[in-house]
């Protein structure tokens, strides 16, 4: 015999729906939550911002805390791999004279090195992160927003040391074929500070032709430099 819902407990049975009502879905309020800290924290803001989230942001955005953690776990990564790198190579870049060049010969050996292992662990994170990236499903109003931060925190990041890489390479390899020369010709070249003489036209040429090479490799490391500060700090900085 099928048993009727009497009044009584029809009004429990419609109290108990209201209140799973209120107690419904959080996901809409996590995504609008997530969606306005990508855009307020990161896209809005000049320069490369990477917040570490709160434990109440982390409440706040739910599932989408996992989804910011692609683009901090890659700056985590960089920042133990890559940028360590980096730094110890451009450091070395800096030349003073020639005689200065004469002897730090082996610094430029092991500057270009770094610079090669620099760009093979650049890849390979910028490899991580793009597989987890392209792995998130995310709803059609969130998914332009994160892009854009995604964008901007590992592409462009990702983009601007590649660039710079192979520029500072070039600056090693003049380095070391202008030490190289000088190494060969030492007995016809006079080194006096800032200045060299050589023994013979040619033989100043050639050196003249190198450390010109090198001069505009260093200058475009420094533009280079100069675009990276501003990916960083926000151009104008």
């Amino acid at each position: 015999m099928r048993r009727l819902l009497t009044k009584g407990t029809l009004g429990l049975t419609l109290a108990a729906m209201t209140a799973l009502a209120a107690c419904g879905d959080p996901e809409p309020d996590q995504r609008k939550a997530f969606i306005g800290f990508l855009q307020t924290r990161i896209i809005d803001k000049p320069g490369i911002h990477v917040p570490i989230l709160t434990a109440d942001e982390r409440k706040a955005f739910g599932p989408y805390a996992e989804h910011y953690a692609v683009i901090a776990n890659f700056h985590k990564v960089m920042n133990d791999s890559v940028s360590p790198k980096f730094s110890s190579a451009v450091s070395k870049a800096s030349i003073h004279s020639a005689a200065d060049l004469a002897a730090r010969r082996d610094d430029f050996k092991i500057a270009k090195t770094t610079i090669g292992e620099m760009n093979t662990a650049l890849g390979d994170d910028l490899v991580q992160a793009d597989a987890a990236h392209g792995k998130l499903s995310q709803p059609a109003d969130l998914k332009p927003v994160y892009d854009k931060a995604y964008d901007r925190l590992v592409t462009s990041v990702a983009a601007t040391f590649r660039e710079v890489s192979p520029i500072a390479d070039k600056v090693f390899a003049d380095a070391l074929d202008l030490g190289d020369y000088i190494d060969q010709h030492k007995s016809s070249l006079k080194i006096s500070d800032a200045t060299v003489q050589a023994a013979d036209a040619a033989t100043q040429k050639a050196f003249n032709a190198k450390l010109q090479a090198l001069q505009s490799s260093q200058q475009a490391v420094n533009a280079a430099q100069t675009k990276f500060r501003e990916l960083v700090y926000g151009a104008g900085k």
